[in-house]
Parts: C-alpha cells; structure tokens; sequence
C-alpha cells in the first residue's frame, strides 16, 4: 500500500510540469478557497517552465509579470516558453500561460551566470525568532469566530499545509475595523526538507511572496480582507528580484509595506531575509484591492 504523500509532495508535484514539447508544458491546478487558480501558483510554474529552457548555471535573477483573466482550477494551463535571447552573461525567457485558448498570464524572467561584483544591502529589520510565534493552527483556531468558525479554519490550514506561514504581528483577518501602519511581516519556510535545485527554492519562494503581500494595504484601512468578505482583491502584477541564494526550507522573513492605494488598486513591496541576515529577494505588487458594495 503506498503512502499517503505530504502537503509538500503534493506542492512539488504541482510545479513538475509535464513536457508536451521542447518548449511548451502543462500543469495543473489543486482547487482552493476561491474559484480560480492562485496567483502565487501561476507565477511558479511558469517559471519552472522558463527555467527548464535555462542552463542549470544560469539561476534566476528576476522575474516581472501581469495576470491577464483568473485562472480556471478545473482544466490544465498550457505554457509555451518563448528563447527571447541566449547571451554570454544573460539569458531571457518569456512565457505565456493558456487556458480555453486564451492567455491568462505572462511572464518575462532573466537568468545570469555567476559573476563577481560590488555588493552592498539593507539592513535586516528587527524580528522575533519564528519559533516564538504562534504556528497557523494555533493562530487560525485563536480567531476562528472572525473567519466564519473551525470549517474555514480548516480549509485554509489544508491550503496551506505545504508551508509554515508564522505572522509577526495579528494578520488583516484578525485586527479588522482597526487601521495600522501599512506594514507586515511574516516568517516561512517550506512543512519539510527539498534538494538542493537552486530553480526549486526560487520557484517555492515565488508561490509563497503571493500569499500575503497585499496585507499592508489592507492593514492601512482596517480591513480583513476576502477572508472576512470586507475585501474583494486580485493580483494585478507581480515582480521579483533574487539578490543571493537562499533555501525555502530554511526559515525567510518577509517584510511587507504599501506606499499607497487608489482607484480600486494597492501596491506592495517586500523584502525577503535569510535568518542570518542576507537580503534574498526583492518583491513588488499591484493589486485590486476593491470594497463590495
């Protein structure tokens, strides 16, 4: 009898995109709390579709993308991989993700060869130790009358199963009604250990910095967001800058502010930490960030 797979397995599955041909792989969907296909998920296959086109000495160096429609979870996602260029230093991909003959996503990403330079960082922010703050079920349970009772609860857990998510501060959903500094941080690391892939961890940490990135615009207007209902949002666009390598087993802060919001649509920016202190990614989003009327 063969073992039931990890929420992570499952995860890694989802990213080991089928070949179809030389340049144009499928994927497919798990179904989620909303009805359509999330955003962080997109994003990371179609890099892991950009970046099975790349020489494995050529890591990803940044990324910048639009979700163009949602994405349907019941019917696979075509991406076809376009080799814009093959320099001696540099290497560019584009990739379009298609579903019911449409694109739903697109993707430039560029790739670099390892080279020496001048180098220089912020400073890491303060933060606890994320084992001093409260694990997702011990945080989703505390606040399980706000989020619509233990059903939810468990729904989002499952969701998120793959990933060990600690916020540093109350989450939107559990300081609703109360506006504060547009400003969040989280800690996260992969539920279990992955090889060594350079493309792997890059791919995991793309899934993840579309989870909670809009928490600051939210935080600014005292709303909880699409857990709640008081927030009807949509990433819009998504771009990511990888500084130094880093592991997404090993424990990452992502620190997350919005500079403003307007017109139906919030930015934010992150900045995602080793423990140690490196400054790994760099991470800026705009999204529809609408009140239901």
């Amino acid at each position: 009898m063969n073992e039931p797979i990890t929420p992570l397995e499952d995860l890694l599955d989802l990213l080991d995109l089928e070949r179809i041909e030389q340049d144009v792989f499928r994927g497919v969907s798990r179904h989620a709390l909303i009805p359509r296909v999330f955003g962080g998920q997109v994003a990371a296959q179609a890099l892991v579709a950009a970046g099975r086109t790349v020489p494995e000495e050529r890591p990803a160096h940044s990324l910048h993308a639009y979700f163009l429609r949602p994405g349907d979870p019941r019917v696979p996602i075509v991406y076809t991989v376009d080799r814009i260029r093959d320099g001696r230093s540099f290497t560019t991909r584009r990739v379009v993700a298609v579903q019911h003959g449409q694109p739903i996503f697109h993707l430039s990403a560029s790739f670099q060869a390892h080279e020496e330079g001048l180098e220089h960082q912020e400073a890491m922010p303060a933060a606890p130790d994320p084992l001093d703050l409260p694990a997702p079920a011990e945080l989703l349970a505390r606040h399980a009358d706000r989020i619509g009772g233990m059903g939810v609860v468990e729904r989002l857990l499952r969701a998120r199963a793959a990933v060990d998510l600690r916020y540093v501060d109350d989450p939107p959903f559990a300081s609703a009604g109360e506006p504060r500094e547009p400003r969040s941080q989280v800690w996260f690391r992969t539920n279990g250990k992955l090889a060594d892939d350079p493309l792997l961890h890059v791919c995991l940490a793309t899934y993840v910095s579309d989870m909670t990135l809009l928490d600051s615009v939210l935080l600014a207007h005292g709303r909880g967001g699409w857990v709640v209902g008081d927030v009807v949002g949509a990433s819009l666009d998504h771009a990511m800058w990888f500084h130094r390598p880093f592991r997404a087993d090993e424990w990452l802060l992502y620190d997350q502010e919005s500079p403003t919001s307007q017109g139906g649509r919030g930015l934010a920016r992150g900045r995602i930490f080793t423990q140690d202190g490196r400054l790994a990614v760099s991470v800026i989003q705009e999204g529809v960030v609408r009140v239901p009327r």
